[in-house]
């Protein structure tokens, strides 16, 4: 279709091209040869009598031009996706859909997996892809590698909606017959012990506590760094070492392996697991289906757990430092 002498389709691979600052990776997000993105980019030259993305170096710059249109292609199509592309109505009964989701190891046992065997009912012909933690889950969101991120609230980005669907705070776990875990833990004897901890990706980004921890005046011994959340509670067994576990993890490994839990010696703020999407998927009735489903399952299992420790209300202004200081220190930003 033209509009004059533009073919607006060539808008749908500008907006690719603008974002990704790439051929390539526009090539992907579009799902074409490189070849035909690189004719699309000619085409578009030719159009706008501009450059619009010029090599520099090893990398390719946007040209004054191209910073112009960003923000106004964005919007038309936009529109169109909202206005014009009108979304038949969403039956999850018969809705066939994958869904991509990060998500931690922690959060696809403490909320996932119940979850997910419930969405199995209501809606049997969708499919869902768990993709583990990146070293930048907020770059996965924006070029649409993923449908939906989980992960706490300090990781995620302002310029995407997202829903906090529960809080958990943390604890120590050890093994049963860990002698420095027969009474309370005590701040002294929480510094002397070895401890694991788990870290993820290329770039080894640490969990939340670990970040927070070192940022204190004390800092742990870490004798051993594990790949998962899940893998923590086996390397503490017949050890003396000890491992900082969300409590909702951790009130379910010490009914199965022989260990024990008890409370930190010190606070380190509660965290809020939320789910997160693209400002331009907020329309799209079967994620938002999904998120509210999700959010059922983990207000339910709150309701639940009579054990679980409410959590004190946190200052929202100290949040919103944290979460600044979290993203400049791990890079997602």
């Amino acid at each position: 279709m033209r509009f004059g002498r533009l073919d607006l389709n060539l808008l749908v691979a500008l907006d690719a091209l603008l974002t990704e600052k790439s051929v390539s990776l526009a090539a992907d997000r579009l799902c074409l040869s490189q070849s035909a993105t690189s004719s699309a980019l000619g085409r578009l030259r030719d159009y706008f009598g501009d450059e619009l993305l010029m090599v520099k170096g090893r990398h390719m710059i946007l040209t004054a031009r191209a910073e112009e249109l960003i923000e106004p292609v964005r919007a038309v199509l936009e529109q169109i996706r909202s206005t014009i592309a009108i979304a038949p109505p969403f039956d999850p009964a018969t809705a066939e859909r994958q869904v991509r989701i990060m998500a931690s190891d922690y959060t696809t046992q403490v909320l996932l997996a119940e979850a997910l065997a419930q969405l199995e009912q209501d809606a049997p012909n969708m499919r869902f892809e768990i993709q583990p933690m990146s070293t930048n889950p907020i770059e996965a969101v924006e070029r649409g590698y993923i449908d939906l991120l989980m992960t706490i609230d300090f990781a995620v980005s302002a310029d995407h909606p997202s829903q906090v669907l529960f809080e958990d705070d943390y604890v120590v776990v050890g093994d049963a017959q860990n002698p420095a875990l027969q009474g309370e833990v005590t701040r002294e004897r929480y510094f002397e012990l070895g401890h694991v901890t788990a870290r993820f990706g290329r770039a080894q980004m640490p969990a939340f506590d670990e970040w927070f921890t070192r940022r204190q005046k004390q800092q742990r011994r870490i004798e051993i760094v594990a790949p998962s959340f899940l893998s923590l509670p086996g390397l503490v067994l017949g050890t003396s070492r000890i491992v900082t576990m969300h409590r909702r993890l951790a009130e379910q490994v010490v009914q199965t392996f022989p260990l024990v839990m008890r409370e930190l010696p010190f606070a380190i703020p509660p965290i809020r697991e939320v789910v997160q999407w693209h400002l331009t998927n907020s329309n799209d009735k079967a994620l938002r289906w999904v998120v509210e489903r999700l959010e059922a399952v983990a207000q339910r299992r709150a309701q639940g757990a009579s054990n679980v420790i409410p959590l004190e209300p946190v200052d929202e202004v100290l949040r919103d430092e944290i979460a600044v200081r979290w993203q400049n220190d791990t890079g997602q930003r």
